[in-house]
């Protein structure tokens, strides 16, 4: 899949799904957002068992941290979330849930995302 040129929208989840994975395609990137992913669910978690509403002001903090980091110092691209929020937070949670199940893999090679050699 092509990554989309100009002005063209992304129309489907699945077409997203793929520029996503081609958009980190570092393994360093992908870590980061893990990271990202799994302290922003914490927090969340964390606040669902406290009640403390101040805990909320950091999940953004917590997700997008590490993943703009991410972005700007290893990937060196524009992260996603500034055209598609929603379908990048989903798309986050989506590769997290891949890379936990053994699944990563192969939704980057169907993706076109060549892995380094080890």
């Amino acid at each position: 899949m092509a990554k989309p040129t100009g002005n063209r929208r992304i129309e489907t989840f699945e077409e997203f799904w793929l520029f996503y994975l081609q958009e980190h395609a570092k393994p360093r990137t992908r870590a980061l957002h893990y990271l990202g992913t799994g302290l922003a669910s914490a927090s969340l978690l964390l606040f669902v068992i406290t009640g403390n509403p101040w805990i909320l002001l950091g999940v953004p903090l917590a997700g997008y941290g590490p993943a703009w980091f991410a972005h700007f110092f290893v990937e060196k691209n524009r992260p996603a979330t500034f055209t598609y929020p929603l379908w990048s937070l989903a798309g986050d949670y989506r590769m997290t849930f891949s890379w936990l199940t053994g699944h990563i893999a192969e939704d980057l090679e169907r993706a076109g995302v060549q892995e380094p050699l080890r």
